[in-house]
């Protein structure tokens, strides 16, 4: 994506199931779990540059011993500190003799992350700021193990606000900080009453205190817990919590739009928001990797019992198509595909736009994540081409003009062409304060390749999707109109951005997405304007009455896609510049993305239906937002 939003957050968990001495023997090191939740997090990174934060549970410690550690991190590059420092934590503790590695017993009494249960999170901010208050794990703490819980996410939910009156209802004083803050502490309050329950039932029977931590450890049903605490929520998420016993679980949202995966065998048990970081840091096989089933919490119990149960009711499967197009990484084999699919999808749009002119089209891509959908483009505009050539060598063999001109002219001089047209230079500097300066900056992020196109050429660039049109208008178009091409054609393998989503992505202004401010300007060209107001009282009083109607979407009805494409080239074209070649903007069809991506069909932003009441809520009070012109996002 050519332009940066913030989007989905990234977990990791790594359960031992062997003692620390186990790794040190048959590894070499007592720090194995731990080397493997960094190396997850680190093939996640993708995910997430706003902050890093790790915890750990160690089993068995004696009483007055702490068991349960976290660190955290929202200063640039912020997982290498978060290890860096904890390592070099480590190597004083050899040094100066107090851990030996050989005998693991020293690692766990002086290491803090000598531990045999890890959780790890990397954060994307979307809302709760971007300090390191924000940054998960959230941790909850009590002199009970099983009233212990760290808890991190990937996840936004729409109504934190209901959330927040629930817990006040009952009697707690909530902190109004963010989403995760409520579901720490509605996890936290049902985890309390589970202890208690336990706890009143078996304080009866005469046990010691040893024993009654024991049995309520063995108790404590974490599912339950989950059960109880997710009644009211909405939203996109996939939750991971550690309690302080031992016992941890993953729950996933019951439309199943953020991801989740996990494997084990009798070494480990680890999780991931992706399949493939799974499959590269331990080795394993496609098969190996299971998905967390939308709606399903898996339990881990301190034993090392794994326990799988739903924990809400199904609801119709809306994985995120964001997923595929952009967030996760491209070496997972599917999304690889999926993405070449996605590029493949766009090749009969691209031919009608540069007219089957081969012998003067470039193609590229602007960088990195859209090169798999370029590559996908370009093996399905070879196959076109292969075609053509077919018919026209048939063609001429039977009129008899077949002739090694011909062949030459066919094959040779008039082929797809690719070249490595732009490429990104360097990052923008976030600490420059003032917006011209930056502006300035961000126009100098691209660079083009001198000389990949000639002047009259066609020049074709693919990006994976296009959101506000900023970095076209600023830097993108502007680069590439120094090559002088007569035509400019920008490919975006996802359709057209026109609702928020409330569900991950930090997509919530409704009126910041270009496709909106072209539907806004035709309805005013063309006389349409009352029905911006119309709309407004609609979506007013959708709101009011907790409705499930997107009345956002008759703002678009009056326009085909094609019709509001030449209205974003019109808002995105460069002012004040000498080249006065023609742009035109491709946007990848509904049908094209489904028959791309048929398992992750969520597709809200494009479509503006939304997989569960709050998404509703969130459309329309977005429009409300818009209309009166108040800034920020609408959940």
């Amino acid at each position: 994506m050519s332009e940066r939003i913030g989007h989905e957050c990234g977990i990791a968990l790594v359960r031992l199931l062997k003692p620390l001495s186990y790794y040190q023997e048959k590894y070499g090191s007592p720090l194995w779990g731990f080397t493997k939740l960094f190396l997850l997090m680190e093939k996640q990174h993708n995910r997430g540059q706003d902050g890093a934060g790790v915890a750990c549970v160690k089993f068995d410690m004696p009483a007055g011993e702490p068991y349960m550690f976290r660190e955290r991190n929202t200063e640039p590059n912020p997982l290498d500190r978060v290890f860096k420092a904890l390592l070099a934590r480590y190597e004083e503790l050899v040094a100066d003799g107090r851990v030996h590695p050989e005998f693991p017993d020293t690692v766990k009494q002086h290491f803090d992350f000598g531990a045999e249960l890890y959780l790890g999170h990397l954060r994307y901010g979307t809302s709760g700021g971007y300090g390191v208050s924000a940054c998960h794990p959230y941790f909850r703490r009590s002199s009970w193990p099983t009233r212990n819980l760290a808890l991190c996410g990937n996840f936004n939910m729409t109504n934190t606000r209901e959330l927040n009156d629930s817990l006040i209802a009952i009697g707690q004083h909530p902190i109004f900080s963010s989403d995760t803050q409520a579901v720490l502490e509605k996890i936290g309050f049902f985890l309390d009453e589970e202890h208690e329950d336990i706890y009143r039932f078996l304080r009866t029977r005469e046990l010691s205190g040893a024993e009654l931590t024991r049995r309520i450890s063995e108790d404590l049903d974490l599912a339950r817990v989950v059960t109880r605490a997710s009644a009211k929520w909405d939203g996109g998420y996939a939750i991971a919590g550690l309690v302080g016993n031992g016992d941890a679980f993953v729950a996933r949202d019951p439309s199943g739009i953020r991801p989740a995966y996990y494997f084990q065998n009798d070494e480990v048990i680890a999780f991931a928001s992706e399949r493939a970081p799974l499959m590269t840091v331990f080795d394993l096989a496609l098969e190996q990797v299971k998905e967390v089933e939308p709606g399903h919490v898996i339990v881990l119990k301190r034993s090392g019992a794994l326990r799988d149960s739903a924990f809400t009711a199904p609801m119709p499967r809306a994985a995120c198509s964001f997923e595929r197009i952009y967030f996760s990484r491209g070496n997972d084999l599917d999304i690889y595909r999926e993405r070449q699919a996605l590029g493949g999808g766009l090749a009969d749009q691209v031919i009608r736009s540069i007219d089957h002119d081969w012998a003067h089209t470039v193609f590229g891509f602007i960088p990195n994540t859209a090169e798999v959908a370029y590559y996908g483009l370009m093996s399905a505009l070879r196959s076109r081409r292969r075609d053509e050539v077919k018919a026209a060598i048939l063609a001429a063999q039977a009129k008899g003009t077949l002739d090694e001109a011909l062949l030459d002219e066919l094959i040779l001089r008039n082929w797809p062409r690719g070249e490595k047209v732009v490429s990104k230079d360097i990052k923008l500097r976030t600490f420059i304060g003032q917006e011209n300066l930056r502006n300035q900056l961000a126009s100098h992020v691209y660079d083009i390749t001198y000389g990949s196109v000639q002047p009259g050429d066609n020049l074709v660039c693919v990006d994976d999707s296009i959101v506000r049109g900023t970095t076209l208008r600023r830097s993108i178009l502007r680069i590439l109109a120094r090559l002088n091409p007569r035509k400019i054609v920008i490919v975006s393998t996802a359709p057209q951005i026109r609702y928020p989503d409330c569900y991950g992505i930090d997509m919530s202004e409704i009126g910041k997405f270009i496709a909106f401010e072209a539907a806004v300007e035709l309805l005013k060209e063309r006389g349409q304007g009352d029905l911006l107001e119309e709309v407004y009282r609609a979506c007013r009083e959708e709101v009011a009455r907790g409705g499930t109607v997107n009345h956002v979407r008759r703002l678009y009805e009056p326009f085909t896609p094609e019709e509001l494409s030449r209205k974003i080239v019109d808002r995105v074209r460069p002012k004040r510049i000498d080249w006065q070649g023609e742009i035109e903007i491709i946007f990848q069809t509904i049908e094209n993305l489904h028959a791309a991506v048929p398992n992750h069909t969520g597709d809200w932003y494009f479509t503006g239906k939304y997989p569960t009441p709050g998404g509703y809520r969130v459309v329309n009070q977005a429009y409300v937002n818009y209309y009166e012109k108040n800034e920020g996002r609408a959940y």
